[in-house]
């Protein structure tokens, strides 16, 4: 991926798996209003694309994302606030398995959208943070109740009320993260992740990723996708021939 020195978010696609790059080097990835706008139609495109199956999130160089751009608060912070609670339910609504991969400051912003992520894999070092209270921002009501969902209502309560930090192995015990990884490791056990993630059954994880974000409304729709999709007998006769399976089920249209 060519790099820039402009605020940008980057992206590639190889052997099933996404990559999108929060790319602001000079703010240490900050969000500019501009990267909020672009993120939904951006998973949008990766969302219909079948050859998309995984979509990692991450920043460039030694940090993940130090939040939003402040600079661009100055003028209406809740156009900006509404930009990135948007973002953030584009991400946490994207039909495929996604995973934060998380070096240096992942706060404010950030955390916002690596809780938005189905997984989130950090390097040991990094620091995670909510940080409204500094701001005199009100955090919105749908990112608080994720926050409360990953960590429980203490650890959201401390994190929200104080604007402190906390380190990846504090964040790995209250639920923040789900692996920490030694320093230069993290880029490695990520590819190897997604790969395995790329190679199982995009119907159940879709499946599992809705009902696990409470819908109950959809047994009979995923019944109706597994009935048709050929995945089920691909499963077993891969598994019986002692082949690795080759699963064709990708998102629909409208899904």
């Amino acid at each position: 991926m060519a790099h820039s020195e402009l605020p940008q978010l980057r992206h590639t696609a190889a052997d099933g798996i996404a990559t999108v790059v929060i790319d602001h080097p000079a703010k240490r990835n900050a969000m500019t209003t501009d990267m909020w706008r672009a993120l939904p139609p951006l998973l949008d495109g990766l969302a219909a694309d079948p050859a998309v199956r995984v979509l990692v999130l991450t920043g460039a160089g030694a940090t993940f994302c130090a939040g939003a751009d402040i600079a661009g608060l100055r003028g209406s912070s809740g156009e900006s606030q509404g930009l990135a609670v948007a973002a953030e339910e584009a991400l946490a609504a994207f039909p495929k398995p996604t995973l934060a991969a998380v070096r240096g400051y992942c706060v404010g912003g950030g955390c916002q959208l690596a809780a938005a992520c189905d997984l989130r894999f950090a390097e040991e070092g990094a620091s995670f943070g909510i940080t409204p209270a500094k701001l005199g921002i009100v955090y919105a009501a749908s990112s608080t109740r994720r926050l409360v969902e990953l960590v429980g209502p203490a650890t959201a309560k401390y994190l929200l009320f104080s604007g402190e930090l906390i380190g990846a192995e504090r964040a790995l015990r209250t639920g923040l993260v789900d692996e920490v990884l030694a320093t230069g490791e993290l880029g490695k056990r990520v590819a190897e992740f997604a790969k395995v993630l790329a190679s199982r059954s995009l119907l159940t994880q879709a499946a599992a990723k809705e009902f696990a974000a409470g819908r109950v409304d959809r047994d009979d729709y995923w019944a109706r996708q597994a009935r048709g999709s050929g995945d089920t007998a691909e499963g077993v006769a891969a598994f019986l021939e002692r082949r690795a399976p080759r699963f064709e089920w990708t998102v629909g249209p409208g899904r």
